[in-house]
């Protein structure tokens, strides 16, 4: 590299002017941190510069490109994982006067030579580079985008002589046995989220978070929940039900994005929004981009819209008038659980909040939005990072069921609708009485908020029935406590429950309305 590079930036580099737009200080500052790091490093330096979403990644290095062409006499690559963030990048590079070509699979590239930058997605690029047609052997720039995908890693090798630069919202590396620190020399930390809220350039996120049992999940080969053991949870109607309960206690009216694991979950959630009345579109990746263009465009232009989705607006997806993300989904990856929420963060003039709904333990996973993570030790050292991630048994085992929407509504009547499983068993066997107690002071409680909600024995039996994931979720924790926990033998106890509640209703409805009321039922005459 030029080792007269800092007096030729000076000369050559006017601050605060830029082709096309006005950067930030804070993004004007991490150009020239970016570019000092250039200053005298090998050929084959590979820098990973961490902005989160939001803070205009595409933009600096969109000036970084444009100032690298006029320092260094070289050409830029950048490299994209999907064709709509190629198209979007093409145009950012344009708007900074950098003269480029998307190289995608019906390019032709006689022209190539007209070209300072060229833009690629990463399979096309290597198809395309692996068949030796396109010349190389000027770039000294290869600006990776979404870096923590670990599919770019196959092109670096074609690069030994130019500098790698990889942006990221998160250091950490899409496949856990492919750690970011061996494929990036050192890490650039830019502004944090705190930052970028506390100065108006992000919206910051109001919470609200829904315990979900999801001891049904499975972990796929790639370290994320299932596709599968996803829709068989999420499609479900109970799960449907608390989405939409969640969706009016938290999000009516309000611009909203949901995201699914799943095509099926999605268009499930579609019918279900489409019954109670709201307006809402399925989109997932199978939509035409004449579809996906109408759609986007409707929501863009109604206010109280929803969008349902599989994936596909995770990134690359602009939409400042978003108010409410509904994360209808649990994720083992960082990176997507700040890149959803992340969809939600654009400020404007008459928005400084949005609202995040959790229905998938994510909070409880990851911790807040914008909490303070240490990006160096995760890249430097990402197995301590994953490693002190709680189990989902572990996050579960300190939930304490909610009472929400409709059901709540049904035992609105009832004061104290929580039962501590925990305590009543320590309790319990702290008196020398049989763990089987425990159960039977679970269901006279379930009973006595049953009847204090009805009026006769068939309000009290069909209150039972609503009870259903809150039996299941008293039963999971008594077989922790037991430790016996097959699934025949939980299966039995859960069924066995049910029969007991009933069964004591039917025996014991008159005497426990007359002592919570005061009086017998009154009978219809």
């Amino acid at each position: 590299m030029n080792r007269n590079f800092k007096k030729f930036f000076k000369i050559n580099t006017p601050k605060n002017t830029t082709v096309g737009k006005d950067l930030y200080e804070y993004q004007k500052t991490a150009i020239e941190e970016v570019f000092k790091k250039f200053e005298g490093a090998a050929e084959n330096y590979h820098l990973l510069y961490q902005l989160p979403t939001g803070g205009g990644k595409t933009v600096i290095f969109s000036e970084i490109a444009r100032r690298f062409l006029s320092l260094y006499k070289k050409k830029v690559l950048v490299l994209t994982h999907r064709i709509e963030l190629s198209k979007q990048t093409s145009n950012m590079l344009d708007e900074f006067g950098v003269n480029n070509k998307i190289i995608n699979s019906t390019a032709k590239l006689d022209d190539q030579d007209s070209y300072d930058c060229f833009v690629a997605m990463v399979e096309t690029l290597n198809n395309r580079l692996n068949d030796n047609k396109l010349d190389i052997s000027n770039i000294g720039l290869v600006i990776v985008d979404e870096a923590h995908y670990n599919s770019f890693t196959k092109i670096f090798k074609f690069f030994d002589n130019s500098i790698i630069l990889g942006v990221t919202a998160t250091p950490l590396s899409s496949n856990v046995k492919l750690p970011m620190y061996e494929n990036y020399d050192e890490l650039y930390v830019g502004e944090s989220i705190q930052y970028l809220i506390d100065n108006r350039y992000l919206s910051s996120a109001e919470f609200y978070s829904y315990n979900v049992g999801l001891t049904t999940l499975e972990v796929g080969a790639n370290g994320d929940y299932t596709v599968k053991s996803s829709e068989d949870l999420y499609a479900s109607n109970d799960m449907l039900s608390k989405l939409v309960s969640a969706y009016e206690e938290t999000s009516k009216g309000k611009k909203t994005l949901i995201f699914n694991n799943g095509i099926n979950t999605s268009i499930q959630v579609f019918h279900a929004f489409k019954k109670a009345g709201y307006p809402i579109a399925h989109l997932d990746n199978t939509n035409t981009k004449k579809e996906r263009d109408f759609i986007l465009t409707w929501f863009k232009k109604t206010p109280n819209a929803i969008i349902t989705s599989v994936s596909i607006l995770t990134t690359g997806f602009d939409e400042p008038t978003i108010e409410s993300i509904i994360l209808n989904r649990a994720t083992k990856s960082l990176t997507l659980y700040y890149q959803m929420i992340g969809r939600g963060s654009r400020i404007l003039e008459n928005k400084s909040t949005f609202r995040v709904v959790d229905l998938g333990n994510n909070f409880h996973r990851f911790g807040p939005w914008g909490a303070n993570l240490d990006w160096q030790r995760m890249f430097k050292a990402p197995d301590y990072y994953l490693d002190a991630i709680l189990s989902d048994e572990e996050i579960e085992s300190n939930f304490t069921f909610e009472f929400t929407g409709d059901l709540k509504k049904e035992f609105a009547k009832s004061t104290d609708l929580h039962f501590d499983m925990k305590k009543q068993y320590r309790d319990t066997i702290a008196a020398g009485e049989s763990s089987k107690k425990v159960l039977e002071k679970s269901i006279a409680h379930h009973a006595k908020i049953c009847i204090e909600n009805s009026e006769d024995l068939w309000d009290a039996l069909a209150l039972a029935k609503l009870l259903g994931e809150e039996i299941d979720d008293r039963i999971n924790r008594y077989a922790k406590c037991i430790s016996k926990s097959t699934h025949n033998f939980v299966t039995w106890l859960k069924d066995d429950y049910r029969k007991k509640l009933n069964a004591y209703l039917r025996a014991n409805f008159d005497r426990d309305y007359e002592k919570i009321f005061g009086h017998p039922p009154i009978e219809d005459e």
